[in-house]
């Protein structure tokens, strides 16, 4: 059985933040983006911004580290949860995450990541320029496949106008 995930276009963001600020009063009751289990990386020098959240990794690194096993997949919705009655703070899952995607909110003393808004991401729901969306996998797979294709069409329509020299 496949679940909904968050599908993540950097292309197409902003820089605009509104995920964080809907992700953190969503959980938190509050506007803080530090509280967000969604963050958006600004690089610099490329003047790009990545959203960054947990992508629900089907061998999660997060689980296998946890040693007190509070990290669990959710079968229904396919999200890795925290059981924060069995979480002891530890933040093991935080240092193994590949994407970053853990945080630790020291005025919570507990970690946090995306539990996907039981199946209604916030992020997804509020992100204008749909950067963040929520999709079946195979239409991750199908959606950036027809980028790539466009890619491939624009350039190699741009190397047979240099060669025909326009």
């Amino acid at each position: 059985m496949s679940h909904k995930l968050l599908q993540i276009d950097h292309e197409k963001c902003t820089g605009c933040r509104l995920c964080e600020l809907v992700c953190a009063v969503r959980h938190h009751g509050v506007s803080n983006p530090t509280k967000s289990r969604i963050r958006v990386i600004k690089w610099e020098g490329e003047g790009v911004y990545v959203p960054m959240a947990c992508q629900q990794c089907q061998d999660a690194p997060c689980q296998k580290a946890c040693p007190s096993k509070a990290i669990a997949r959710d079968e229904a919705l396919g999200a890795v949860a925290v059981d924060y009655d069995k979480c002891i703070g530890c933040r093991t899952c935080v240092s193994v995450c590949p994407f970053g995607a853990m945080h630790f909110v020291p005025s919570e003393r507990k970690v946090i990541k995306c539990d996907l808004c039981e199946g209604e991401p916030q992020c997804a729901r509020f992100c204008e320029v749909h950067a963040v969306t929520y999709a079946e996998p195979g239409d991750v797979g199908i959606g950036k496949g027809r980028v790539a294709a466009r890619r491939l069409l624009e350039a190699d329509r741009s190397g047979a106008e240099l060669l025909a020299g326009r």
